[in-house]
């Protein structure tokens, strides 16, 4: 196939296996000549090979029914499957609790999968330091946990904290609360630290702040929580559009319009965003291409590439709609 090709053996074996390495009219020759010999790679040969399982684990300690109602995670999924469909890896899903068991442990560091996949960390979950340094990990949003031999892709959640709050303060609100994610994961911690520094910035003592568990659930329990000890509010950074769809309803059963009353500024810029009664100004997290980020950085380490930066960090913005 090589010769067939034009190119040297090592070009070959980089095309088959999805790397993006290779000069472009390079891998048109090579896939040229597979469909023109009819080639298909031979998976559990090469596995043996190589002795590489070739399967990528998607870990998510987290509810099953969290995990397939929220957006967020059919996002990363689907930007990991684009980049894993490039190469010759397949990707093992495994949802667990927030604190995965023995057995999953012994599946991941017993040969079954090559690299490990980590979104939805919680602080109660110390069970990847077991296999941190036995696998490549890679976490979608910074871990909970210190001193892991991980890689990391996240994005800036304190200033996008900040970007949502900030909003709302050129929007005149004086007294903002905010909906936020479980204090057990690092990401709800850093948007609270952004709303904290912006209305410290600009002279506002913060309303209330209760935890609404990422869920559309919480989001109305956490919106009335607001509501009844604090009247006054009015504004609202909701720590994700999904909790902002429930916190919505709960301000027109009370009378509120929104934003004349009190205006809202969600996070993810997900299909809840356009979903809500009054369309969801929000601060966009770029979540498909987190999730095609970790399945690269997983493969390039894979390859022997193991000069990438441990921390990789992609940008929000803010969507203005009609909410705030």
């Amino acid at each position: 196939m090589a010769e067939r090709a034009g190119v040297s053996r090592a070009t070959v074996s980089r095309v088959v296996n999805g790397s993006p390495k290779v000069h472009p009219s390079s891998a048109a020759a090579v896939r040229a000549a597979i469909a023109d010999l009819g080639y298909v790679p031979n998976r559990a040969a090469r596995s043996l090979a190589s002795q590489q399982s070739l399967a990528i684990a998607l870990v998510a300690p987290e509810d099953v029914t969290r995990f397939f109602g929220d957006v967020y995670f059919a996002s990363i999924v689907a930007g990991i499957h684009s980049r894993l469909d490039q190469s010759d890896y397949v990707l093992n899903l495994m949802v667990a609790s927030p604190d995965p068991s023995a057995k999953m442990m012994r599946y991941l560091a017993g040969g079954a999968v090559d690299g490990v996949a980590v979104v939805s960390h919680h602080a109660s979950d110390r069970s990847l330091e077991r296999i941190s340094g036995i696998l490549p990990i890679v976490f979608g949003g910074r871990p909970s946990v210190e001193g892991l031999d991980a890689y990391v892709v996240d994005v800036d959640n304190v200033e996008g904290g900040a970007t949502a709050t900030r909003r709302l303060v050129e929007r005149g609100c004086q007294r903002i609360a905010t909906v936020s994610g479980p204090r057990s994961m690092q990401s709800a911690l850093d948007r609270i630290s952004g709303w904290r520094q912006v209305l410290a910035a600009n002279g506002l003592e913060p309303g209330p702040c209760v935890d609404g568990d990422y869920t559309v659930l919480g989001g109305q329990r956490a919106m009335r929580e607001i509501l009844d000890s604090d009247p006054s509010i009015d504004g609202v950074f909701v720590a994700s559009d999904l909790m902002a769809s429930g916190a919505m309803p709960v301000l027109f059963e009370r009378g509120y319009a929104v934003p004349n009353d009190i205006a809202l500024v969600g996070y993810d810029d997900s299909a809840a965003a356009q979903a809500c009664s009054v369309p969801l100004t929000t601060v966009r997290q770029p979540s498909m291409e987190m999730g095609r980020e970790m399945a690269n950085i997983l493969i390039d380490v894979l390859a022997g590439n193991v000069d990438k930066p441990r921390t990789t960090i992609l940008p929000t913005e803010l969507v203005l709609r009609e909410s705030a």
